[in-house]
């Protein structure tokens, strides 16, 4: 495993070349639709494989369908795109460390979340084309998925958003300090079997849920709007301050300067973190 230090420098690394990637919008854009369309194959896979138990009210139904989500950020992760919920905190740290600027943080968010919500709703047109959802099981599910998202308030949603992101940012910064692939599947998939099994907020994986639900007839493109109005904000936040920023703060290189009137707990001798 690799220092905090030496992660940090990696991310900032990575952020650059991020940038560098805007200059060909166009390769950007489609990066952004795979990497919506992962997310929405985990939806279908959640609502496919678990829709039968959630039909013979099995206990166990929160944790089968934590178990079962993760594949679709361990694919974004292992084939590579531009998933808007990591970008948050990847371009943040960037930026942070110098080597972006606020145009290209501004650039990667919304050209990845314009391509995250056209590839979830690509692959959720294609699988309910297909006929997989179309199980009384998988529709009563999806139906009873989307209209609990439609009873929480914005409050509500804004904070499961930010829990959401963070542990998805955990666990994508946990992937990229981790050596060896069963390591970096096992890191990465904890995070995300929580906050699927808690009931949080990605903005992404609701695009491809609601996108399903539009087709089906069982939500409206308004009850979408106002979901992405308090998740993607929160989502901000929790990948971007509470996990990005704060790992900035804590694991940068002694000597680094911090904001003005924020002193540093670290001391000057403190020059690594583990």
């Amino acid at each position: 495993m690799i220092s905090v230090a030496q992660n940090l420098r990696e991310a900032a690394g990575q952020a650059a070349h991020k940038a560098h990637e805007l200059r060909r919008p166009g390769r950007y854009a489609v990066s952004a639709v795979l990497a919506g369309a992962y997310i929405a194959v985990g939806e279908v896979l959640l609502l496919v494989a678990v829709s039968p138990f959630v039909a013979e009210g099995a206990p166990v139904v929160r944790l089968l369908e934590g178990m079962v989500f993760p594949i679709a950020l361990t694919t974004v992760m292992f084939a590579g795109a531009q998933l808007f919920t990591s970008n948050v905190m990847l371009m943040l740290l960037g930026a942070l460390a110098g080597r972006t600027g606020p145009r290209d943080l501004v650039g990667s968010w919304a050209l990845s979340l314009a391509g995250n919500f056209v590839g979830a709703f690509l692959l959720g047109a294609m699988a309910h084309a297909s006929g997989v959802l179309s199980a009384p099981s998988a529709r009563a599910m999806l139906a009873e998925l989307v209209a609990g998202k439609q009873a929480l308030d914005g409050g509500q949603l804004f904070w499961r958003a930010v829990l959401c992101n963070m542990l998805v940012c955990l666990g994508v910064w946990m992937f990229s300090r981790a050596r060896g692939d069963g390591a970096k599947i096992f890191v990465l998939w904890l995070p995300v079997l929580v906050f699927v099994a808690v009931g949080f907020e990605h903005c992404v994986a609701n695009m491809a849920l609601f996108s399903m639900a539009i087709l089906d007839g069982t939500a409206g493109f308004g009850e979408l709007a106002h979901n992405l109005l308090f998740t993607v904000p929160g989502n901000v936040v929790g990948g971007g301050v509470l996990v990005g920023g704060a790992y900035w703060f804590t694991g940068r290189p002694a000597g680094e300067p911090v904001p003005d009137g924020v002193p540093d707990p670290r001391g000057a001798s403190d020059s690594s973190h583990e």
